[in-house]
């Protein structure tokens, strides 16, 4: 299963899921699954923001180069 999922959808969605855990809204039976699922999502911000870090630090290389 590939879910597509932008950084920020997936960013809010972890968001409202801690503010759901802080708060006790969740049930302990679907704590196991929320917690899942902001694990699920934290990988996705993670692999978002390293690609995101290697393409500015590729471009910024490609920058320097270019002018020296």
């Amino acid at each position: 299963m590939s879910e597509k999922i932008s950084y920020t959808e997936a960013f809010e969605e972890l968001q409202q899921i801690v503010t759901e855990i802080e708060e006790g809204e969740i049930s302990v039976d679907a704590l196991s699954e929320k917690v899942k699922r902001a694990a699920f999502l934290i990988n996705i911000c993670k692999t978002k923001l390293s690609s995101t870090e290697e393409d500015v630090n590729r471009i910024l290389k490609e920058l320097e180069n270019g002018e020296a």
